[in-house]
């Protein structure tokens, strides 16, 4: 029997996914696309339904359109579970309220150190400056600029003192209680139990990339890495973001990784791509801004400091200068962050105060904190192009990234991702748990920056790329809190051995030995 009200749903779904995709970017390539096929030789009038989803499907279309429809599901998804959040937990607004007045502290430090400096935040570039920029602009590093009065807004400890101060207003404390857990906090987590729900590939134990990659393989591969490596071929060739994704469950071989994210995350570039990212270099050249000063900065302070990503200085001015110019950043996360209307206008120096010399500042509304740069470093294995770069970067930037500086209720929010590490921690390693309180330490201020920064710069690029795989491969963040209780587990017993902050944290300084797969796999297979 045919139920009336699910024909109706459906039939509501399928008119705001026409609504949505209509609004999208690349709907008019789509729209052409498809239009070509109908004229199209292939395609008979009297049998036009069956002889066009067949010419659909032989030039591609078919899965063009399958994928839009897959990246437009991931985006519903994103949103509904705030929302769904909210609603089970009513009271979690004050949560929305601590967004709003963190975002307001970081735009007065910014128009303070403004006023320190007397600088504008934004103004229009001289003409020699402008050609400077345009000179250097495949060598960045060698664009000369004073920056030693500049300093980064926050870092991470600022960002976790602001969400210790967050209290649920119906919370009763006990008296002389610590602010030790972020249990107060009535966010729904996951229990180890389902999370081996979730994560099945790395719980049923099967042969993972990143765990030995020499393994012998089925079929006539010689080993496990010519296996995913055909295979993913094969569903490169395919063009399914699907089935893109659950490959990534078991690890991406390192040639395929970027072309394999690009699909997942819907940013493999087309012309208008391009044309859009030389628009968003026009307005660097253009225009002067005071984050660019920032952003700089993040960069000197991060990226060129690191072993693993120094060499990539050059490439990472570009990205991060160009994405802080990209209004569709701002229109992307507001529509799923706690405060959107939280944002700077700012009147170009020597201009009249009208509307066309007034903008959003920064245009992205996404102002650089110290480490910000190292969200996007990791990119820089997998794109020789920095335009395929920049759009995947920002693809998970839009994705997962902004989630992790930003105060929400969202089930894979920091505030979610610190509760679930420390209810991790509590349960399963009880001893470490009670030993660090005993002795004043607060579990999450050891791996709040691992958390904050996805582990950016704490692990190996090729470990981290493999701890990413996952990220995209599960939609999930909560993998992040995991791996961050694996490590306190495998060194607990030292960590037992020491009594006092630094030495907790010179156990845990480097982390270049560890196997990010293999820690996981163990603490996902059942005893």
């Amino acid at each position: 029997m045919i139920n009336h009200e699910d024909e109706n749903n459906h039939d509501k779904t399928a008119k705001r996914l026409t609504e949505e995709i209509r609004c999208m970017n690349d709907y008019k390539i789509l729209y052409n696309e498809i239009q070509r096929v109908v004229a199209s030789s292939a395609v008979k009038k009297d049998n036009f339904k069956e002889t066009l989803i067949e010419a659909l499907r032989n030039n591609g279309v078919e899965t063009e359109i399958r994928n839009t429809v897959f990246h437009w599901v991931r985006s519903q998804r994103s949103i509904q579970s705030t929302s769904e959040q909210t609603l089970l937990n009513p009271n979690l607004n004050y949560l929305k309220k601590a967004q709003i007045q963190w975002e307001r502290r970081i735009h007065k430090s910014l128009n303070s150190i403004c006023n320190e400096l007397n600088v504008p935040l934004a103004k229009i570039r001289t003409n020699a400056d402008k050609e400077e920029l345009i000179n250097k602009w495949s060598e960045l590093s060698t664009y000369d600029i004073d920056l030693s009065l500049y300093r980064p807004l926050y870092a991470p400890k600022d960002f976790l003192d602001v969400l210790f101060s967050v209290r649920d207003p119906a919370f009763k404390k006990r008296i002389n209680e610590p602010n030790w857990e972020f249990s107060h906090i009535q966010i729904r987590v996951k229990t180890l139990e389902q999370l081996r729900g979730i994560y099945t590939e790395l719980a049923q134990g099967v042969p993972l990339l990143g765990v030995n990659n020499d393994v012998p393989a089925m079929g006539n591969y010689l080993n496990l890495e010519l296996e995913r490596t055909k295979f993913g071929e094969k569903i490169l060739n395919s063009n399914q973001a699907p089935v893109a994704q659950e490959f990534l469950k078991r690890g991406a071989p390192r040639a395929l990784r970027g072309r394999i994210w690009s699909l997942v995350l819907g940013s493999v570039v087309k012309d208008s791509d391009k044309r859009y990212y030389e628009e968003l270099k026009e307005l660097v050249l253009q225009y002067d801004i005071m984050v660019d000063k920032l952003i700089i900065k993040d960069v000197q302070l991060t990226a060129s400091n690191d072993d693993q990503y120094f060499v990539f200085e050059d490439v990472l001015y570009k990205t991060m200068l160009c994405f802080s110019r990209d209004s569709e950043v701002l229109t992307s996360v507001t529509t799923d962050r706690s405060s959107g209307d939280q944002v700077i206008h700012a009147i170009i120096q020597g201009k009249p105060a009208t509307i066309e010399n007034t903008l959003i500042f920064p245009p992205s509304g996404v102002i650089p904190f110290h480490g910000f740069t190292m969200y996007a470093a990791p990119f820089c294995y997998l794109y020789d192009d920095p335009c395929a770069m920049y759009y995947t970067f920002r693809a998970f930037y839009l994705r997962y990234w902004f989630r992790l500086h930003t105060v929400s209720c969202h089930e894979q929010g920091i505030v979610a991702l610190c509760l679930l590490f420390e209810r991790l921690l509590q349960c399963h390693e009880p001893q470490l748990w009670a030993h660090l309180r005993n002795i004043q330490i607060q579990p999450i201020k050891i791996v709040f920056k691992w958390i904050m920064r996805g582990f950016s710069g704490h692990l190996p690029p090729e470990q981290l790329l493999y701890l990413w795989d996952l990220i995209l491969g599960y939609d999930s963040l909560e993998i992040i809190s995991l791996l961050a209780v694996c490590i306190l587990s495998f060194r607990k017993e030292n960590l037992l051995q020491v009594n006092n902050l630094q030495n907790v944290e010179a156990i845990l300084a480097d982390l270049s030995s560890l196997k990010v797969m293999i820690l996981l796999q163990l603490a996902l297979i059942k005893d």
